[in-house]
């Protein structure tokens, strides 16, 4: 069905940036704080003219647009970051990240803490909480007065380690300004990780999260936890690789990765796998899915592998578009950008790579043991998504929460569609340094109704390091190739 007017501006409206925390200038020469309904400005400022004039207007904010990229790399970072710190000079400066491993290190070892003396400044607890609310999101203030006993924060200086290749880098400055939208889907993505470096929408920041730079490819095993209410809990193991299109030999046109995962354990799931082909336009095609069931010893197609599925293993906690942060098809809400916000988010989160860990040590009733848990202060665009009117998802409203250095969702409030807050979503990150790629050490779904959680990522009693720049050839990424992979497992 052709794509109306309002539908190819969806979640594209600049002037959303209304909260009361937002009225500052942006490091990009807008104004974060515009009420809805302003106009924009260009060039001088000067409102926009109507008529022949509008078009003269709308060149010479194009031409102002082209000048601000030249600012990546410069006063701000390749992927778009602001490179100077903050003014009370909690937030450093970005000096290029975290780019090789410490002295004597081994992939075997798993990502050992580079920091071992890092101390906790202060640790934020239901007693403080409203100390420091204006730089918490919802959901971790609603954990905080929720779980006085079990959730706390304890507070470490701010390391921006976030960084990336050379290639990745100059990919991103020669593509910027020459991706666009179209709809709600991408054109001209030509191998870019940050389509729009100075996103102008929520869709644009979104975007930016969706095609991040994950190492080209990566292959990993481990474990995730769905927790109760009354603190049992049980393992799920999970082997999953995800290949960008870049290192699959003959990809197939319009392909962003190919990936495949199966259940290691327990019994009752192990040798279900399932198989999905990811877009990069999802207005031409749509993500296609399959699964293998063990039992039947068949392959199907998965339509429900995308959106607010229930993904096997995860007791109902999570939508399978909640995975990775978020993923999937943006085209069920109306985005806006909210601006950016300081936030204590969960960062550098080595402590819970510690291959002497136990997962008895680390799953707790309510939430993981908070001493392996490191949050920092850090600049988060603020995005938020409202459930258009005729779709359907569990989820009326969200508010996700990106870091700035790498595009990552850090965090998520989800709503009901009655407006109550129902999931809180914590996603800790980490700079592989070998590998020079961040990625998530874990995942954190909290339940606020039922009190349970899911925490995912963990792979503490897992021999075998993460496989990152891992390559494939398109065969192996075919449903012919779930039912050999089953007979295997």
């Amino acid at each position: 069905m052709p794509l109306s007017a309002a539908d190819m501006r969806s979640g594209s409206d600049r002037a959303d940036r209304h909260e009361p925390w937002m009225a500052s200038a942006s490091p990009h020469g807008r104004v974060h704080g515009v009420s809805a309904g302003s106009e924009p400005e260009c060039g001088g400022g000067g409102a926009w003219l109507r008529g022949v004039a509008t078009a003269l207007a709308l060149l010479g904010c194009a031409a102002t647009a082209a000048a601000d990229f030249s600012r990546l790399g410069k006063d701000l970072t390749p992927v778009g970051a602001e490179r100077a710190g903050n003014a009370d000079g909690t937030i450093p400066a970005w000096d290029g990240g975290l780019m090789q491993p410490p002295a004597g290190w081994t992939p075997q070892q798993g990502y050992i803490d580079p920091f071992p003396g890092d101390k906790p400044l202060f640790t934020i607890n239901s007693t403080n909480v409203g100390q420091y609310e204006a730089k918490l999101t919802k959901g971790q203030a609603a954990l905080l007065r929720k779980y006085p006993q079990n959730f706390r924060m304890n507070v470490y200086p701010t390391r921006r380690t976030v960084g990336y290749p050379k290639a990745v880098t100059e990919r991103v400055l020669a593509q910027a300004g020459k991706v666009s939208l179209q709809g709600f889907g991408l054109k001209d993505l030509n191998g870019s990780t940050t389509p729009f470096p100075i996103p102008e929408s929520g869709l644009e920041a979104i975007w930016n999260h969706l095609v991040r730079y994950l190492g080209g490819g990566i292959v990993r095993a481990g474990h995730s936890f769905p927790v109760r209410s009354n603190g049992d809990f049980f393992k799920i193991g999970f082997h999953a690789q995800r290949i960008y299109a870049q290192n699959v030999e003959n990809a197939e046109p319009n392909r962003l990765f190919y990936a495949l995962g199966y259940f290691t354990e327990p019994s009752t799931l192990r040798g279900t796998i399932f198989l999905v082909h990811e877009p990069v336009d999802q207005v031409a095609e749509q993500r296609s899915a399959w699964i293998y069931n063990a039992g039947a010893r068949r392959v199907r197609r998965a339509p429900d592998l995308n959106y607010d599925g229930i993904n096997d293993g995860s007791e109902g906690m999570l939508t399978t578009d909640q995975v990775d942060g978020y993923n999937g098809a943006p085209d069920r809400y109306d985005w806006k950008l909210l601006g950016k916000r300081e936030v204590y988010v969960p960062y550098n989160s080595y402590k819970l790579s510690d291959k002497s860990l136990k997962y008895k040590d680390i799953v707790r009733p309510q939430s993981i043991n908070p001493d392996y848990v490191r949050y920092e202060l850090h600049r988060v665009w603020v995005v938020e998504g409202t459930l258009k009117p005729g779709q359907r998802h569990v989820y009326g409203k969200r508010t996700f929460y990106l870091d700035e250095d790498s595009w990552s969702v850090l965090a998520e409030d989800a709503y009901d569609t009655r407006g109550g807050l129902w999931r809180a979503s914590l996603h800790g990150l980490l700079q592989a340094y070998d590998a020079q790629v961040p990625f998530y050490r874990f995942g954190i779904y909290h339940d606020l109704n039922s009190g349970g959680y899911l925490v995912g990522g963990l792979d503490n009693e897992v021999r075998d390091p993460i496989e990152f720049n891992a390559k494939a050839k398109v065969g192996d990424f075919q449903p012919d190739a779930l039912r050999r992979l089953g007979g295997t497992l």
